[in-house]
């Protein structure tokens, strides 16, 4: 796959989970939206792997589900009718990676947005099945109504990790305004 440069937060994370996952490996996009994130994981994943898409909006999955079909990937794909706080009673054992990409639907109205208590279930949840070495990325948006007090809780929730058995990562672009979005990682520490 070829890089679109790192000119946000999405690209960064398509970084560093190209660096990780692995053909047959069990990734989850616990915000599917268009299907961008999903479809670049089913690639990763390949043939032999799965991926579990999750979105409350049902023209989200339908946008994901058009675009893993142009591509040849649907099959690899579960796409779930709810929220990231049900993560764990749909994917059963370990995964690689879960991507979380916060705020709203792109191109659709404002609405329905991400929420902090639904966002920390998700993540203690993605935490809790992540397998050594594998990532949770976060690619956080804090400029829309509610996105600043959803930020603070994924840092406070990042900071509460251990030490002993996370790497926690935030990454900023230095010359962009302090609203733009930014990745958070979360590295399970490597057995």
């Amino acid at each position: 796959m070829r890089s679109r440069g790192l000119s946000g937060a999405v690209q960064l994370a398509h970084f560093f989970l190209q660096e990780r996952l692995r053909p047959g490996d069990r990734a989850v996009d616990a915000t599917c939206g268009n299907g961008h994130d999903t479809l670049f994981l089913a690639h990763l994943v390949g043939p032999q792997g799965r991926v579990w898409a999750f979105d409350v909006q049902a023209k989200a999955l339908a946008a994901t589900e058009e675009r893993l079909a142009e591509a040849g990937c649907r099959e690899r794909v579960a796409l779930v009718h709810g929220g990231h706080e049900r993560l764990a009673e749909v994917v059963t054992g370990p995964v690689r990676a879960v991507v979380f990409n916060l705020g709203f639907l792109p191109g659709a109205p404002r609405e329905t947005v991400t929420t902090p208590e639904t966002t920390i279930a998700g993540l203690e949840q993605a935490a809790a099945l992540l397998l050594p070495g594998g990532l949770v990325t976060v690619a956080v948006y804090t400029g829309h109504p509610g996105g600043a007090d959803e930020g603070a809780a994924v840092e406070d929730w990042a900071a509460a990790l251990s030490p002993g058995r996370f790497n926690v990562w935030r990454c900023r672009q230095g010359n962009r305004s302090g609203a733009a979005p930014y990745l958070l990682v979360a590295e399970r520490t490597p057995a």
